[in-house]
């Protein structure tokens, strides 16, 4: 055995719970989920702009930009992609620690890695919503001319053309894009975390 049977897990003289009553709410991941062009990054970024405001301890954990830095060496692969998520998954967890509201926005196209991201959380802690657009309103949209370079061929296993979205079984919400508001679907939101007494 080498170094690895020393690293045991240090708990914080600050706990979780004293962190979230100084903030005066609760912690939690809100883990958005979608196809490529859905509105995720929107919405966790329109979502975490009514947080501040509110005075909540949050911030936004985005695709693009953990893949600059924690995750640049992944690349697309299904293994690279179940890695991809179980760090994002992990990183997560260190935010609802501190007491903070997180959001992610990564397509996390695998049932199974969100489940395993779920396990890691206690019962409330982690709120799938799953951002609801069909991949033809996705593909009209195309902020990052994604689906275009895929049907051409230049991009191999793109999630919706080339490679499988797994839709959540039972996400604690469902945001039809295509059908609501920016503002209609934060608002969706911020009723369910008052309803589950989290602000």
């Amino acid at each position: 055995m080498g170094e690895e049977q020393y690293i045991i897990w240090h708990q914080s003289t600050v706990t979780k719970i004293s962190r979230q009553q100084k903030n005066q709410h609760k912690s939690c991941v809100i883990w958005f989920t979608g196809l490529s062009g859905s509105g995720k990054s929107s919405l966790a970024n329109a979502l975490d702009q009514v947080l501040f405001s509110k005075k909540v301890q949050s911030y936004v954990l985005d695709g693009d930009n953990i893949r600059h830095g924690l995750n640049a060496g992944l690349g697309f692969s299904k293994e690279d992609r179940k890695e991809n998520i179980r760090r994002i998954g992990e990183v997560s967890k260190l935010f609802v620690e501190s007491g903070q509201i997180v959001s992610t926005a990564f397509i996390s196209p695998f049932r199974e890695d969100r489940d395993q991201v779920r396990a890691l959380f206690p019962d409330g802690e982690f709120i799938e919503v799953y951002v609801k657009c069909p991949i033809s309103v996705c593909e009209n949209r195309d902020p990052k001319g994604l689906y275009k370079k895929a049907r051409n061929g230049e991009i191999s296993e793109f999630t919706g053309i080339s490679s499988p979205y797994e839709e959540p079984n039972q996400p604690e919400l469902v945001i039809e894009s295509d059908q609501l508001t920016i503002s209609q679907s934060i608002e969706t939101i911020i009723d369910y975390l008052k309803y589950k007494s989290i602000l």
